[in-house]
């Protein structure tokens, strides 16, 4: 399956903080859009691989995903290497995608920006035709994306480009929460995280709206970019 946009995210919920908003409204605009995950969050404190599992399934539902994967890389422990560079160039000739969307290129979590430089070298990679993978046993074409963005986490950083995402903050809000395991404050018999306080997703809605502000949208998602953006018509621009 071509996907348009294939969204790279290093744990289970990482697209869905920091980009859902734009995967619902691309999705409505009839585009076909996938996630693959590199990793299954294994060393969350909270929750277990097999309910981030769960979750991602439930999520994947509630965001009208083509398409979801997971490469089950050690949480924490991978590496920017050939091995796991050429699983994620599978990927990407895989889908064929236009538009990929990866983790910050620093963060808070060092898996973040580790995921973030991986991404970004393996798709320069996957357009080498010289670079031979296969899958299911059949030699893949090169492929490599016109545009890649990097979605913003934790940590603030000024956006490039800002994405207005009003009408599907409500429905971004729900995939989020669809990780019940690392958003319920409400389970008192489960340890407290930097990310199960309420504050957290307070924080996160916060920004949403800090960034619409800025383009005069109630909510927005922001992304990086590594080279210059260009636009056709001036019109286009907020």
């Amino acid at each position: 399956m071509k996907l348009d946009i294939l969204v790279f995210a290093v744990h289970p919920d990482d697209a869905e903080l920091g980009c859902s908003g734009t995967i619902l409204k691309h999705i409505a605009l009839g585009k076909k859009v996938g996630i693959v995950d590199f990793t299954r969050g294994e060393l969350g404190t909270r929750g277990t691989a097999e309910t981030r599992d769960e979750e991602a399934a439930n999520s994947a539902k509630i965001l009208g995903l083509h398409a979801r994967e997971n490469l089950k890389f050690r949480d924490g422990f991978f590496k920017n290497d050939e091995e796991h560079q050429l699983e994620i160039i599978k990927m990407v000739r895989k889908y064929q995608p236009e538009i990929i969307l990866t983790n910050a290129l620093h963060d808070r979590h060092p898996d973040h920006g580790r995921a973030g430089d991986l991404t970004n070298d393996a798709i320069f990679l996957s357009g080498l035709i010289k670079i031979e993978t296969t899958l299911d046993g059949v030699v893949q074409e090169a492929w490599r994306p016109r545009l890649i963005l990097q979605y913003i986490q934790d940590r603030y950083i000024k956006p490039d480009i800002i994405v207005d995402i009003t009408e599907f903050m409500e429905q971004k809000e729900k995939a989020i929460r669809a990780f019940k395991t690392q958003f319920d404050s409400s389970d008192k018999h489960a340890p407290q995280t930097y990310i199960s306080s309420p504050e957290f997703l307070e924080a996160v809605f916060g920004r949403a709206m800090e960034f619409g502000k800025n383009i005069g949208a109630k909510y927005g998602e922001g992304f990086t970019c590594r080279k210059l953006l260009g636009v056709d018509n001036l019109f286009d621009l907020k």
